[in-house]
């Protein structure tokens, strides 16, 4: 007992000599993002197992944290993208475990406490964390289990049932006022909650850069749009009333998920209390790169990527508000998942948006940042699709193991690290 507790005082302590380095939040000011008194321009990672490794229960591994930070820290990754945690039982295909929230209110301390340690020891690097509170997709809970916590019936299992029918039910979130009623009551105990180690309360922690609603959050049907709008609103204003320091962001693909719709994706970037645009890019997702055709792909998806961009970007600049490219991917050469193949077109593709935020930070321009997906460092995929047991590496459970992982020895590393080298 005696040893734990020198060790959470030294942590409290470490954790203290950072903030001294890094005490600001980050603010918005005429439309940019700033910290302590500069211009805040960013490449970071999405790394949303971080806080999983942090627990000292099942699937936590704290001397892998430590050198996953070190060698993001090499690389000049100052922010961070993270999933605060799964929601409902264990043993869903295509689902990552543990989960935090397996009942609605109920919470595995092992989780909450690895959560802690993480904030704790990116905060002593001086790094940002971006804490994304909920899900669309199936990979982690979210939408489709607070739906079925609400009595709305057994969700779809998209690897199962199809996509399509995952969606339709998906779409019923919205418009569900118990299913939103629990997900408030989650919000309301993450951003209340106070930190173990550092003893300080989430909300007045300048290690978060940003609260966010959820990932990819979309209406999933033209009939949604009212409702998602109205929700997306109604959370950003609860997360306001809860933490009057950080910023707070969508979590949204863009135009992309919201219906095609550009009117709808700035509705929801307008609400005053949403500090940012979000956006995401997935060229073979999108069919922009096909799987046979990634090599010809790929000056065609940057083609399109530059036209998505600038879209968010005019609306950046109508909104006066920052943008970030949140998560972007693409797949390794030939279209294989094993660490130690080629990713010279990632590379490419990657190199085209590094570019982007190093000359809008010259420019002083709106894209103010973005976060590949996402870092798998030093894991070894055992499986092609992830098994209880396995390394995390940033793919889904859902997804290949290897598709858009960045391990710490593809070449794509050196990219990052001269990309943000450029930034400084």
């Amino acid at each position: 007992m005696k040893l734990r507790l020198l060790l959470l005082l030294a942590t409290w302590l470490l954790a203290g000599c950072a903030s001294e380095r890094h005490d600001s939040f980050v603010t918005v000011e005429e439309g940019r993002f700033v910290l302590d008194g500069k211009p805040y321009y960013f490449i970071g990672a999405n790394f949303w197992y971080g806080p999983i490794l942090g627990s000292e229960g099942p699937g936590g591994d704290r001397a892998r944290l430590e050198r996953e930070l070190d060698a993001l820290e090499a690389c000049g990754v100052r922010n961070l993208r993270v999933l605060v945690g799964a929601d409902g039982p264990e043993g869903v295909r295509s689902k990552i475990e543990p989960v935090l929230q397996t009942a609605p209110g109920e919470y595995d301390d092992a989780l909450l406490d690895g959560l802690d340690y993480f904030i704790s020891r990116i905060a002593r690097r001086g790094m940002k964390a971006v804490l994304y509170l909920n899900n669309a997709w199936e990979w982690s809970g979210g939408y489709t289990q607070y739906l079925e916590w609400a009595g709305a019936g057994k969700a779809p299992a998209p690897a199962v049932d199809g996509y399509p029918a995952y969606m339709r039910f998906a779409g019923e979130f919205v418009r569900n006022e118990r299913a939103q009623e629990l997900f408030a009551d989650h919000v309301r105990a993450i951003v209340g909650r106070r930190n173990r180690y550092t003893g300080v309360k989430y909300a007045d922690d300048p290690t978060v850069f940003s609260w966010q609603i959820g990932n990819e959050p979309r209406a999933f049907d033209a009939g949604n749009k009212e409702a998602f709008a109205e929700w997306i609103g109604r959370t950003a204003r609860l997360i306001r009333s809860l933490d009057p320091n950080h910023l707070i962001s969508t979590g949204s693909e863009g135009i992309w998920g919201c219906e095609n719709d550009a009117g709808l994706a700035e509705r929801i970037h307008a609400f005053p209390e949403i500090s940012y645009i979000n956006l995401h890019v997935w060229p073979y997702n999108w069919g922009w790169a096909p799987a046979d055709r990634l090599a010809e792909s790929v000056e065609e998806a940057c083609r399109n990527t530059r036209e998505y961009v600038d879209l968010h970007l005019a609306m950046a600049e109508r909104l006066n508000k920052p943008a970030v490219i949140e998560e972007f991917g693409f797949p390794r050469d030939g279209f294989r998942f094993d660490r130690g193949t080629p990713t010279s077109l990632r590379d490419a593709y990657y190199g085209y948006l590094f570019d982007r935020i190093v000359e809008s930070k010259e420019a002083a321009g709106p894209l103010a940042g973005c976060n590949f997906w996402g870092w798998g460092g030093e894991a070894r995929p055992a499986h092609t699709y992830w098994e209880r047991g396995d390394a995390y590496c940033c793919d889904p459970a859902q997804e290949p193991q290897g598709l858009n992982s960045v391990f710490d020895d593809d070449t794509t590393v050196a990219l990052v690290r001269e990309a943000n080298r450029r930034l400084q």
